[in-house]
């Protein structure tokens, strides 16, 4: 069984900045991590390989620092990694981000799952594993919290519902985004962490995956950030010391005032 795990590299949360000029992230200089959601899918990779054998690719789009992130990924249990590099690529939005994924998915090849975390936190999105599996055609299953079985190129999951979960089936190859209940994630082992030092990492550019420019990066980007900024908070209540017969006459009396 051979899976596909996109993973992103993120700003750590607690230390989050804004170029007020480009309305992007600044991410150099700044610590980053692993997306915490693509930790449960890297897990959930690496189970099924454990499980049923094959290999795990992990595949990134970023600056060349994101190979950090990938070979953190190998530290996990990851078996190859591939960094989608290029100064094209860069302003992309969700849409253009989906399509260099999906084109980096073809040039691999043969491949039984496409992993995503869930969503990613610098953008809370949830819109990049839907749109791989719309660029490839393939069937799509989101909030997986359970893979029950696999067998005759089919999978049945569950899905996690707000009143349960749903019982779905799925023909293979399909992607699948996953949640945290699905597993607990492991912790690098040393042989892991030694296998990350030595790994060959693979790097794409635009060419390498046969792309055109006018739908890569911010030249591709149908949605675009026109301003980031900090909304002004404005803080004004009243109290009133009151039985509770004179506070519902109070609250009825002000909702009156508002609709008129």
């Amino acid at each position: 069984m051979n899976i596909i795990v996109c993973i992103k590299q993120v700003p750590d949360t607690t230390d989050i900045k804004i170029d007020p000029v480009t309305n992007t992230l600044v991410r150099e200089g700044v610590e980053s991590i692993i997306n915490p959601f693509d930790l449960y899918a890297i897990e959930e990779a690496v189970r099924l390989k454990e499980q049923y054998g094959g290999t795990v690719t992990a595949v990134t789009m970023g600056p060349p620092q994101a190979e950090v992130a990938l070979r953190d990924a190998v530290a996990l249990g990851v078996d190859k990694i591939i960094l989608l590099s290029d100064r094209k690529f860069a302003g992309a939005d969700t849409w253009a981000t989906s399509l260099t994924l999906a084109g980096a998915v073809k040039k691999i090849g043969e491949y039984d799952f496409i992993l995503f975390g869930q969503q990613a936190i610098d953008g809370d999105t949830a819109q990049v594993g839907p749109g791989v599996a719309a660029h490839l055609d393939l069937p799509q299953i989101c909030f997986v919290k359970k893979i029950e079985s696999i067998d005759n190129n089919t999978a049945v999951l569950q899905r996690l519902m707000e009143d349960g979960y749903d019982k779905l089936e799925t023909p293979l190859p399909a992607v699948l985004t996953v949640v945290k209940e699905i597993n607990v994630p492991r912790l690098p082992s040393l042989r892991g962490k030694r296998n990350a030092r030595n790994a060959e990492l693979i790097v794409w550019n635009a060419a390498d995956l046969e792309l055109d420019e006018k739908t890569i990066g911010l030249n591709g980007s149908p949605t675009q950030v026109v301003k980031i900024f900090t909304p002004e908070m404005h803080k004004k209540g009243e109290k009133y010391e009151v039985s509770s017969e004179e506070a519902a006459e109070i609250l009825y009396r002000r909702i009156k005032e508002i609709k008129a």
